[in-house]
């Protein structure tokens, strides 16, 4: 029983930790078009969406319901499954933070657990039908719906400010935007609160439960809930820079309005899916919104080269992090030398991943400084068609004068000589 107990402290203490980094690897997601379009200080931002972050986790149950009695199944799964799950997410979260890539912290505690629990139990410990409906589905319907939604809103936005051409009001309607800009951050960060706190809610009662401790089918206790809320909102005010600069700045230049129409297009989702239970990416959600919004501006440019370095590494995600959690299963399963070697290689890989990311520091003080390559990008097919299928500029171009208007005739040479009047 003591080791027992030793064993399910580790796993409560790795949980949190994974929640640490899923704060500070997701902060992009509520706070990224805020500071790219200068609406908030950097420190200020990561703030208030660590504060909003902690109350959000206290707003809902129900995707920690999904995670600790659905993703698999409880009976014959061991509490060091769980650690290893943990393992599995916690690397992938890490490695993809140092390359700047806004993979989703969701699908690597999915793909850990998923990859730990087969090399447990065998594929029956899968419950396929869950993780196709609450995780696979909205994984791609997330991005496509609040991209689409970020879009239309922008172009709407737009269509409706067309006609504003006094500088006063054009100033007025900046500030306007960049308020309904951190409003809708913090409803982002609020969101993000109430759906990824959740998934560290859910994998420590599934520890408990496996222990013991709970029944199964049991919510999550309260000092669950607080610690999961304190814990993600630690890392969301650490500030994930390098996310940050890749989703501010690396897939689109945003203006207020466009970061005003994303914001509020992925919480929209994000709150609809934790309401159903649906444990979508935030991360997906965000990053979709923020190509809708670059695409719905006319004359933005989507950096696609960027993203389809994020779309390769949403699709590494669940994979990379069920081999990961597999292989630290397969070493948990020899016994507590197994334990202890895998905590070894979390603490090794996790410092050997923080050294190498000060080689090239990222932080509030220079996360907007970016290489301006939109010149350089292709606009692609995508940006293409939807740049055919856009209304005209709502002013008519200054025709080039230039090639209207003749030029003077040459003024007279100097040494030329005048010609005698006639005489009559």
């Amino acid at each position: 029983m003591e080791h027992i107990t030793l064993l399910l402290a580790i796993v409560v203490v790795t949980a949190l930790v994974f929640d640490f980094t899923n704060g500070f690897h997701d902060t992009a997601n509520a706070m990224a078009t805020t500071i790219s379009t200068g609406a908030m200080k950097p420190k200020t931002a990561v703030a208030m969406s660590a504060v909003l972050n902690l109350i959000g986790a206290f707003l809902s149950v129900e995707v920690a319901r999904t995670i600790s009695g659905g993703i698999v199944n409880e009976d014959g799964i061991r509490t060091e499954v769980i650690f290893a799950a943990l393992v599995g997410a916690i690397l992938w979260n890490l490695l993809t933070w140092l390359v700047g890539l806004p993979s989703s912290s969701s699908h690597a505690l999915f793909g850990g657990l998923i990859g730990a629990a087969v090399m447990s139990a065998g594929w029956s410990s899968i419950n396929g039908g869950t993780v196709v409906t609450k995780v696979l589905l909205p994984a791609i319907a997330a991005p496509l719906v609040a991209g689409i939604a970020a879009m239309l809103a922008t172009r709407l936005t737009y269509r409706i400010n067309r006609n504003v051409t006094d500088p006063n009001q054009q100033k007025s309607t900046a500030k306007g935007y960049r308020a309904g800009q951190i409003a809708s951050a913090g409803l982002v960060s609020l969101a993000h609160g109430t759906n990824d706190a959740q998934k560290t809610m859910g994998i420590i009662t599934l520890a408990l439960v496996t222990s013991g401790v709970l029944a199964p089918g049991s919510n999550p206790p309260l000092w669950v809930i607080v610690s999961a809320g304190i814990a993600i909102a630690l890392g969301t005010y650490l500030g994930g820079w390098r996310i940050i600069r890749t989703m501010g700045k690396g897939l689109t230049d945003l203006q207020p309005p466009q970061g005003f129409a994303a914001q509020t297009s992925a919480a929209t989702v994000i709150l609809a899916s934790s309401h159903l239970g649906f444990s979508l990416s935030t991360t997906q959600s965000c990053s979709g919104a923020v190509m809708g919004a670059g695409l719905g501006r006319k004359g933005g440019v989507v950096r696609w080269s960027t993203a389809t370095r994020m779309f390769v590494a949403w699709g590494l995600t669940l994979p990379a992090a069920a081999l990961v959690g597999a292989g630290a299963e397969f070493l948990t399963k020899q016994g507590p030398w197994g334990v202890a070697a895998t905590a070894v290689i979390l603490v090794g890989g996790s410092f050997a991943i923080w050294v190498a990311s000060r080689r090239e520091p990222v932080d509030h003080t220079n996360v907007n400084d970016t290489e301006d390559t939109t010149a350089n990008e292709p606009q692609g097919v995508v940006t293409t068609a939807i740049a055919a299928v856009a209304p005209p500029p709502t002013a008519a171009a200054v025709p080039d004068l230039s090639t209207t208007i003749p030029a003077p005739a040459p003024a007279a040479a100097p040494d030329d000589t005048p010609r005698p009047a006639a005489t009559v």
